[in-house]
């Protein structure tokens, strides 16, 4: 089943996007469903699972600009909540469970970039808990040094019952070496989210920005988008030190390595998927890497999207219900939407469209 774009679609996304557009491929794969649009400029998208009804589960996306602020988005793609007038938020993550006066509390984590702070909120409410955010990078004296841009968050489990959650923050420009900052996350008695930075790292390359992060917590490891360089992964336990781990898609995109969403299979098998961005296109990795040496991320197939340049993806294994029982990729797309993928046309495509070695 290959689905093939309309041409009325195309011309809506052709029009909306100016001279930044690469053309939609003829043989793009078509959305499920696109949400309603926000006020300025999607950037970043990630999921928030409902604990006992998955088919209640949430998208949480920024809106990219100076007055935009956080939506939420049901899986029918109608915006049910959002935050408004915060200072450029950037991108955007969630985790569960943390501890806030014994109170196990679902949060996402922003990038407010012209505050120089990340935010955080509690879920499903999309409260501030934060008393106005967490300054970042505290200390950088460059330009553009302390505007936070991407951020993922990775759950280090404890035990059964405990766990402690990380911030990993990257910025719009910095050093080789300490890109990226990681910060623990943490409540007072008084119920505000504080953050202590426990670890400086990354290599970057200095040919564009890194703003796309991605952490598998399963696995324990960060992956991060260099810009025109490549794909980087670390680990996500600070405790492991700062050893590269694989540099990886360096001659894969068109232009900018952007947003990577991972789909998580058993045993750890799965996807790793980044946006090409000028080429409209994910470029699909094998997550567990090759036999015999797991850091080893070959190109395994390139899928064309009707997402327009897309900035943030995010993606999910579980049953969504009927539109999405295998579950979904969800991506941002210019016109200030974000679409929804039925997974099963993703998995078609990877399939039957392997690249060619």
């Amino acid at each position: 089943m290959k689905q093939i774009i309309t041409f009325s679609l195309a011309i809506c996304l052709l029009s909306s996007c100016g001279d930044r557009l690469a053309s939609v491929a003829p043989n793009a794969l078509k959305p499920t469903i696109i949400t309603e649009p926000t006020e300025h400029d999607t950037d970043d998208p990630a999921f928030w699972i409902h604990p006992t009804d998955p088919t209640k589960s949430l998208v949480i996306g920024t809106d990219k600009e100076v007055g935009g602020g956080l939506y939420l988005y049901d899986l029918e793609g109608k915006i049910v909540n959002k935050f408004l007038d915060m200072q450029r938020p950037n991108n955007v993550d969630v985790a569960y469970g943390l501890d806030i006066n014994g109170v196990k509390t679902d949060i996402a984590v922003t990038t407010e970039r012209k505050s120089n702070t990340i935010r955080i909120f509690s879920l499903p409410d999309l409260k501030p808990i934060d008393n106005g955010g967490i300054p970042i990078f505290e200390g950088e004296q460059g330009e553009d040094e302390r505007d936070g841009m991407g951020i993922a968050l990775y759950t280090q489990k404890a035990d059964s019952t405990s766990s402690a959650i990380y911030a990993i923050v990257g910025r719009k420009t910095g050093p080789s070496g300490t890109y990226l900052w990681q910060y623990k996350l943490s409540a007072g008695q008084d119920g505000i989210v504080h953050g202590e930075v426990v670890r400086k790292f990354g290599t970057y390359s200095g040919k564009k920005e890194i703003e796309a992060i991605a952490v598998d917590n399963e696995l324990g490891y960060v992956y991060y988008s260099d810009e025109t360089a490549g794909i980087r992964k670390y680990y996500a336990d600070p405790a492991r030190g700062n050893e590269e781990l694989a540099f990886f898609g360096q001659q894969d995109a068109l232009r900018d390595h952007e947003g990577i969403a991972i789909y998580k299979k058993k045993n750890g098998t799965g996807y790793i998927l980044v946006s090409d961005q000028q080429k409209n296109s994910f470029l699909v990795y094998d997550r567990a890497g090759t036999a015999g040496d797991p850091h080893a991320h070959i190109l395994l197939s390139e899928i064309p999207v009707s997402a327009v340049e897309c900035d943030g993806a995010d993606a999910i294994n579980l049953n969504l219900g009927p539109k999405f029982p295998e579950g979904m990729l969800v991506a941002m797309s210019n016109s200030r939407i974000f679409h929804y993928y039925d997974w099963r046309i993703i998995q078609e495509w990877i399939d039957n469209n392997p690249v060619k070695k």
